[in-house]
């Protein structure tokens, strides 16, 4: 069941991972301003940030195990009419309707994912989202070498994997409802969940979120305009930055694997401090080094960035047991919606200053990763 997910969270974040990687195509066909390709990113993020805690709170109360398949047409739906659009307002309901998709999808996909860990939590929630990933990084691989060559229209070919994504998360959702007793709130709190007052509970998760925060702007700053700073400032084909981008998205990838792995065996913190704080070396010499190290310096963010996330999804079920979907609606809904507005922000960084100037002030974001000293060490609790 976890391997099963993690293909349909390849599918679905592949058929996403297209919307940043037709930028360059959308920004020449269209005479797009950074500003507009940074509203692009918004109206997806948004879409998803504003729904999946909303979602994930319902389905707290109300599991529905056949909302993933129901997800997925959405996604579907937003592909073909972004295969066809004809004008930057149509561009944006299309990104705003594979938003949507992604709401749905991954508040009950990270529910199934923990009740078939077999309580190796980390390890479940790491697979889950390197399924994500991995489709986040070869999206614009098959970008560069299908829809580059070939056009816009081209998109429609895609809608082959979100029509077998359906399929497969049909199947999830008849496992899910066989086994929803277990998924209820009183059985999913799991082992490590961990009794804190409210108060202390709320100020942990707005530490949270602040970290995440910190990690997805800096994440958005690549995905959405790193094809841009590569071209712009070395003088790049499309195609050989869009393979670039594919080289730091594959160190997600294995970042999160490792961060899994490494979290379930040493615990939370320790992963959460060095994924944050650990980068900051390498984020301030980026901007001011040639084109091999400027690859090698983003494989190394990559790694050492992507590994904080399965340790703070764990954490923070563990903060709120019983509220799977809510955790996972807020983070990866509401902050990778706040990366989205940090990207819109970026790019009107980016029309006034330039992108160098971009990297120049986002080099400083891991500072925050000072702030893991506030959170409460709940394993020593749960143990």
């Amino acid at each position: 069941m976890l391997l099963t997910l993690s293909v349909c969270h390849l599918l679905n974040d592949m058929v996403q991972s297209l919307v940043p990687a037709l930028y360059p195509i959308l920004k020449e066909n269209y005479a797009l301003s950074f500003s507009q390709i940074g509203l692009i990113t918004l109206a997806f993020q948004c879409t998803a940030s504003l729904l999946q805690p909303v979602v994930g709170f319902y389905t707290d109360k109300r599991p529905a195990p056949y909302s993933l398949p129901v997800g997925m047409a959405s996604t579907l739906i937003g592909l073909l009419t972004l295969s066809q659009a004809a004008s930057y307002p149509v561009i944006l309901l299309a990104a705003a309707l594979i938003g949507v998709g992604s709401s749905v999808f991954h508040p009950e996909a990270s529910r199934v994912a923990r009740l078939a860990s077999g309580g190796r939590y980390g390890m479940a929630q790491s697979l889950f989202q390197v399924g994500g990933n991995f489709g986040q990084a070869i999206g614009p691989l098959l970008a560069a070498f299908i829809v580059v060559p070939h056009g816009q229209h081209s998109i429609v070919w895609f809608s082959a994997a979100a029509l077998l994504a359906m399929a497969m998360l049909t199947r999830v959702g008849g496992w899910y409802a066989r086994n929803q007793r277990n998924a209820g709130p009183k059985r999913s709190t799991g082992a490590g969940a961990v009794s804190l007052p409210r108060g202390k509970v709320l100020f942990a998760v707005a530490i949270l979120v602040t970290l995440i925060f910190s990690k997805n702007v800096y994440t958005a700053s690549l995905n959405s305009y790193y094809t841009f700073y590569l071209i712009e400032t070395f003088g790049i084909s499309i195609q050989a930055a869009q393979l670039y981008l594919f080289i730091y998205l594959v160190s997600i990838v294995v970042g999160l694997v490792l961060g899994g792995m490494v979290s379930d065996r040493v615990g939370r913190l320790p992963v959460i401090w060095f994924s944050i704080l650990g980068v900051l070396p390498f984020t301030l010499v980026l901007p001011y080094v040639g084109l091999t190290a400027t690859v090698i310096l983003t494989v190394i963010i990559g790694l050492i960035m992507s590994s904080a996330f399965p340790a703070i999804l764990v954490y923070a079920q563990q903060l709120m047991p019983g509220r799977i979907g809510l955790v996972a609606g807020i983070f990866f809904g509401f902050s990778f919606g706040l990366g989205g507005l940090g990207a819109a922000v970026l790019g009107e960084l980016a029309d006034h200053v330039g992108i160098r100037s971009v990297y120049i002030a986002c080099a400083y974001l891991p500072v925050l990763g000072i702030l893991t000293a506030l959170l409460p060490n709940i394993e020593k609790r749960a143990a």
